[in-house]
This record gives C-alpha cells, structure tokens and sequence, in this order.
C-alpha cells in the first residue's frame, strides 16, 4: 500500500522529516548537558531526562509513521506532542526565570557558575524544541490534510481537472 505524494506534499514531507530529525538532536544535546550537570540522583533532574526521551520517541514515531498511520494513532500522537511541547515551554520557562533556584532544587554537583551556563544552554535548547514541535504538528496536519484532500471519497487518488473525479 503506496501513497503517492504531490510535489507541494512531497516538499512539505521532507520539511517535516528536517524538523524531526533537529528535534531529535536538540532532545538528544539536552540530554547530555543534563547528565553533565549530574542530575541523575534527583527527581527533577530525572523528569527532565525523562521528558527529552519522550521528545526523542516522539519524533522517531512521527518520523516513520506521519503520513500512513491510523487516525486514532495520529490524534494520539498528535495529543502526546501537544503535552509534550507545553512542558518544554514551561521547563525552559522556568530554567530562565528561576536559574538559581531551579539549579539547587536539582542538587547537582556542578560549581555554580558553569551549572548556570549549562542549565540555560538546556533552557534554550528547551525554548528551540518547544518552537520545533509546534513546528511539527502544523506539518502533521498539513501532510494529512493534503493526503486526505487528493484522496476522493473512494479512496483513490484524484487529480483536480480529472474528468473521471466526478463520475
């Protein structure tokens, strides 16, 4: 079962999939700097390793499976991405707002200063992921709904100007 993808689809696809692929590597520095801060004995520094790999696993199921997945499983998707980047606003929210106290609340053994540097470096990172996945899920809905759209009530790709289409 193919899907035949129109130009401006096509296009549209490969934005999508750049998109993805720069989500997963901003989800995957996030990581990183959070590990190099030493954050792994705390639960907040837990949550928020937690919530990139949920950003990582998102973006891998959206990658593979935008265009031809079920309807239930897109609105899912679609649902959990939401949540998702509503938390990194409200993460690197907070991380810029509240540096300091976000960094003592996570009892990291990192001087000060450069936990400072790291943790905003993970906010801006965080501020990047949640334009991103907006990003993302506007291309969802465009991809579906042009697939949807050159697809005729039958299922069956239409061409506009097809003299066929109306029969």
């Amino acid at each position: 079962m193919g899907i035949s993808l129109s130009n401006s689809t096509s296009k549209t696809h490969k934005f999508f999939l750049l998109t993805n692929y720069i989500l997963i590597g901003a989800a995957t520095s996030c990581i990183f700097l959070a590990l190099s801060l030493r954050l792994l004995p705390s639960l907040i520094g837990f949550l928020l390793i937690l919530l990139h790999l949920l950003t990582i696993i998102l973006s891998i199921f959206s990658s593979s499976s935008s265009a031809t997945s079920s309807s239930r499983a897109h609105a899912a998707h679609m649902a959990a991405t939401v949540i998702t980047a509503i938390f990194q606003g409200a993460v690197a929210l907070l991380i810029f707002s509240r540096t300091d106290g976000f960094l003592e609340k996570m009892k990291s053994y990192v001087q000060e200063d450069d936990g400072v540097v790291i943790l905003r470096m993970v906010g801006v990172l965080g501020l990047v992921m949640f334009v991103l996945e907006w990003v993302v899920l506007v291309l969802a809905f465009a991809m579906r709904f042009y697939i949807h759209v050159e697809e005729g009530p039958n299922g069956k790709v239409q061409h506009f100007g097809d003299d066929n289409a109306n029969h």
